[in-house]
């Protein structure tokens, strides 16, 4: 069977991170900002539009009805390019065993059986990683941290349940759930990687 993992994740709960080590330890390739980059080349749109776009979690309309969206004009650009965005998700899966994060790929790769996992957090541990990862120098107070990652997490539930059957960071949708608050993703990926393993062993049952 195909390896593919698929890390759904909480803003600042440390998902693209342990995608990053679990394709390491599985020797898989890693996908997340390359989706854009193909979109872009695609496209001729400049990548910073595109992921604005793509994570704004505005539209209205599932786009497993994308064929139909020429005649819905409010919705059609973004669903249109989260059809494309789809595409190429299933064009990467279907060349290399791999590791995507985010993206609802978890979702648009659901007939591949990916072993799909869900990253989360309590809000101090994701505020923390926050702060901990900021390079700007800015000094962002912990109630402006918080209220930009329940933003960027609704946008990312609202996006991701237009086209999935079960509600985004719901566990009947996944293969583990991983709590990441007050872990460090360096001493748990190689324990989430022997589960992979496993999972991959009982060809994804």
């Amino acid at each position: 069977m195909k390896k593919i993992v698929t890390v759904s994740r909480e803003f600042g709960s440390g998902g693209r991170e342990l995608g990053k080590r679990l394709a390491d330890a599985l020797g898989l390739s890693y996908i997340d900002n390359e989706i854009v980059e193909a979109m872009s080349k695609e496209t001729a749109l400049d990548e910073k539009y595109l992921e604005d776009r793509l994570n704004s979690g505005i539209l209205q309309y599932p786009v497993t009805f994308a064929h139909s969206f020429s005649r819905i004009p409010s919705a059609s650009g973004s669903a249109m390019l989260i059809a494309q965005q789809h595409k190429i998700i299933r064009e990467t899966a279907a060349r290399t065993d791999c590791v995507i994060v985010g993206r609802g790929a978890d979702a648009v790769l659901s007939d591949m059986r990916p072993f799909r996992i869900f990253v989360y957090a309590d809000i101090p541990s994701k505020i923390a990683r926050c702060k901990a990862r900021s390079d700007n120098g800015e000094s962002a107070t912990d109630k402006d941290i918080s209220r930009e990652i329940k933003r960027i997490d609704k946008a990312r539930r609202i996006t991701h349940d237009l086209y999935s059957s079960y509600p985004w960071g719901d566990k009947a949708g996944y293969d583990l759930m991983v709590n990441t608050s007050r872990s460090e993703i360096k001493d748990i990926a190689p324990i989430i990687a022997e589960y992979a393993r496993k999972f991959f062993e009982g060809g994804g049952r």
